[in-house]
């Protein structure tokens, strides 16, 4: 059902072309991290591609991105675009919980909003009336399974993200994954989806540990510090590392059969485009996109790796 209602609104968007309906002036605002690392520089890619599609196509669209670093500057640019008269807000919050009363004031005015991949810890659906977003438990999930079914006595590391919803999402997923298994869990500690903390994360590990199978840690930009450190390191005991984004740099490792990184699990940024096209036909064409469109946390191997290789993306 969800999938046949995004084929219908971006079927919509593509091919709406009354010419009263182009005529139509309106205005979405589009709030998003600033790029700090691999997958929001993705975001922020995207956003500002798809902004200019949309744009081209609706004459009358204008459409406004702002980055922000924090959530306290993120908070600021949501009322900034509020004060310019949008019609309709996308916003992937930083952290969800501290925006959500900026968030509800544009709502509160009768505003679209599209929330996209990150929901606020209570699941308030009161703030949104579209959310998109990748399947966070999934994500852990799809990464424990693969673990418990490869190597079912491993002793693992674990390196998190930040202490937000999505990453208690990710890891409650990732413990029902191995849930049966021999599978043991040495350390869990925050990287901050940061290559260069994931490195200093690592090499703890690797002073504290004298074994280590496998690491798994939530995002590819801190798979790149984790390998580092492992080469540094001369450490041979570590099987594999299990990562999560489908970045092209991961991916690409997948394709040539790297033997520590066997695996990825998808995590697209695209997705803040998907939530900006459905927007506009919310807006554009009176498309029934309220609700939730939750995409699949699927597992890049070498057989299907081609099919999520996408070299000229900047992540």
């Amino acid at each position: 059902m969800r999938k046949l209602m995004f084929g219908l609104a971006v079927a919509a968007v593509t091919f709406a072309g009354v010419a009263h309906a182009q005529d139509k002036k309106f205005t979405i605002g589009v709030s998003i991290p600033a790029a700090d690392h691999g997958w929001t520089s993705g975001v922020v890619f995207h956003a500002e591609r798809v902004a200019k599609l949309l744009m081209a196509e609706h004459p009358g669209l204008n459409v406004i991105v702002k980055t922000s670093p924090d959530a306290a500057s993120q908070a600021n640019a949501v009322q900034d675009l509020d004060t310019q008269g949008i019609d309709a807000l996308v916003i992937l919050p930083s952290d969800p919980d501290p925006l959500v009363n900026a968030i509800k004031e544009v709502k509160g005015k009768g505003k679209f909003v599209a929330l996209v991949d990150r929901a606020p810890s209570n699941n308030d659906n009161s703030v949104r009336d579209l959310y998109v977003a990748g399947n966070n438990p999934a994500l852990g999930e799809v990464a424990g399974k693969y673990i418990k079914d490869t190597t079912p006595d491993a002793e693992v590391v674990i390196i998190r993200g930040l202490p937000i919803p999505i990453d208690q999402q990710r890891q409650d997923g990732f413990d029902k994954g191995i849930a049966g298994s021999n599978v043991k869990v040495l350390d869990r500690q925050y990287g901050n989806w940061n290559r260069d903390d994931a490195f200093k994360v690592m090499q703890d590990y690797l002073t504290k540990y004298q074994k280590i199978d496998v690491v798994w840690c939530q995002d590819d930009d801190m798979a790149v510090g984790v390998l580092q450190a492992i080469e540094q390191a001369k450490r041979t005991d570590i099987k594999y590392v299990v990562a999560g984004a489908g970045s092209k740099d991961m991916v690409k490792k997948v394709m040539d059969g790297d033997k520590l990184i066997p695996v990825d699990v998808l995590y697209p940024p695209a997705m803040v485009g998907t939530a900006m096209e459905l927007t506009a036909a919310a807006l554009y064409d009176q498309v029934p996109v309220h609700g939730s469109y939750i995409l699949d946390a699927t597992l890049v191997t070498k057989e299907n790796a081609k099919d999520f290789y996408f070299p000229d993306s900047p992540f």
